[in-house]
């Protein structure tokens, strides 16, 4: 699958997920939504690095699933936001990390 189809399964899955749960999935949405995922983010990693309180730590193995799966959020989010407004991220994180990079070697 390529990251254009990725963009698009992603929104989809949101847009099901809008209907099943009569929330609209509109810029607001996914922006706000985007901003939860990062805080939850932000927790993950602290108990990952067992820079929490010592009841919130897990075993490693437990705690990294969860950081693996807040950074899916996180991601999802973006993809959300970047279909709705209408941004291919496939072609701008092209020209962002890669095409630019190539250039200043």
């Amino acid at each position: 699958m390529d990251f254009n189809d990725l963009q698009q399964k992603v929104y989809n899955n949101a847009v099901r997920y809008g209907k099943k749960y009569g929330v609209t999935i509109d810029e607001d949405f996914a922006l706000l939504k985007l901003y939860e995922e990062v805080g939850e983010l932000a927790q993950a990693v602290l108990i990952h690095k067992k820079k929490s309180r010592p009841e919130k730590h897990k075993p490693e193995h437990v705690s990294k699933e969860e950081l693996a799966q807040e950074l899916a959020d996180v991601m999802g989010m973006v993809i959300v936001y970047a279909n709705l407004v209408d941004v291919d991220l496939q072609e701008a994180i092209r020209k962002k990390w890669i095409d630019r990079n190539e250039r200043s070697k």
